[in-house]
């Protein structure tokens, strides 16, 4: 069996037990898009850089204009020192408005519209139907996201499953703080979370969005981002551990699962944070996995000391032979499964 195989067998298992929490990051809201195609309103997300370019444009970000030689036919040619910095020209679009409106009005018009789920997240939303129909015990999924957007919300209410959604509060009253939206009724503050009893993994799946996001629908000020610079700075320096402002099933839940990285790598700022403010307040004894293109060796070094496997292949190829795993399952007993750690 080759070193895949083994991985898939694996993750497999423990998707079916219930043991597994998939962390999506940027890269998920691209799988299946073509490479040579722009975002679109409606149609495509933008990636991190696009939406930093877009924003830099629409505010006339200022970048330095540096002397380079054209590698082919070594020209003196004009060109910027970087590419737009999420982070940076999200503080630069804040600070030149004074305040946050400016920003949090540009990025809801972005993020709120209809864009379609991708096989990532239709495949999340649909697996405790297949399961369920093959026999196995319902085991419902923790889904965390950095990502703004609803495309897991989406994909849940195509496949008809209910969740409940915990969003973050990156600004105003209740900064640091969770609110849960349950499948029909409004978001509330999460309290007292020791003791919140409206979320649980044994009724259906939790969606964590642990940066905040859009809200559909509504005014902007209704809105979370953590996206700027001072946004993280905040995020790092709250001597509230993350845990404990979240319900105690989900904080159980992270700390005794297997976690699968997908869409992430180094490069993102938001990857690293929640390292610091989950991982190294939690001890996780679990093996777990990370899918990227290309990985460079400081990226395996920064996984292999995490107790993570990388794996590299595409996203949409990955979840296709996962996919395909599971429905090849045989019919299940309807037992609870065995506990096995690896």
């Amino acid at each position: 069996m080759s070193e895949l195989d083994g991985h898939y067998k694996v993750i497999t298992k423990h998707l079916v037990d219930g043991n597994v929490v998939p962390f999506l990051g940027a890269g998920a809201n691209l799988c299946g898009r073509p490479q040579d195609t722009i975002w679109r309103q409606g149609q495509y997300l933008p990636s991190g850089r696009e939406l930093a370019s877009y924003l830099a444009e629409t505010y006339a970000y200022p970048t330095r204009e540096v002397k380079l030689n054209c590698p082919s036919c070594h020209a003196e040619v004009r060109g910027t020192d970087e590419a737009p910095d999420l982070l940076r020209v999200s503080q630069y679009v804040a600070a030149i408005a004074g305040d946050s409106g400016d920003l949090y009005r540009e990025l809801h018009q972005v993020f709120d519209a209809d864009y379609p789920a991708t096989s990532v997240h239709q495949f999340l939303a649909t697996l405790p139907a297949v399961l369920a129909n093959k026999g196995y015990p319902q085991r419902h999924l923790l889904v965390v996201t950095t990502n703004y957007d609803d495309l897991m919300e989406r994909a849940f209410r195509e496949a008809g499953q209910p969740f409940d959604t915990l969003t973050y509060r990156a600004q105003g009253d209740y900064r640091g703080r969770f609110f849960h939206t349950p499948p029909q009724g409004e978001a509330k503050l999460i309290e007292n979370p020791n003791n919140y009893a409206d979320v649980s993994l044994e009724q259906r799946p939790v969606l964590l969005k642990i940066h905040g996001a859009v809200n559909r629908g509504r005014d902007w000020e209704q809105d979370s981002y953590v996206i700027r610079e001072d946004d993280y700075i905040e995020y790092l320096a709250c001597t509230t551990e993350i845990n404990s402002v979240l319900p105690a099933t989900v904080g159980k839940k992270l700390k005794l699962s297997h976690l699968l990285f997908l869409g992430y790598s180094l490069s993102d700022w938001n990857l690293r944070v929640i390292l610091y403010r989950i991982w190294s307040k939690l001890q996780f004894r679990y093996k777990s996995w990370a899918i990227q293109v290309n990985p460079q060796k400081i990226d395996q070094e920064f996984w292999a000391k995490r107790n993570v496997d990388i794996h590299d292949m595409g996203l949409e190829e990955y979840v296709k032979a996962l996919q395909a795993r599971i429905e090849n399952l045989p019919p299940g007993t309807g037992e609870p499964p065995l506990s096995a750690e690896y």
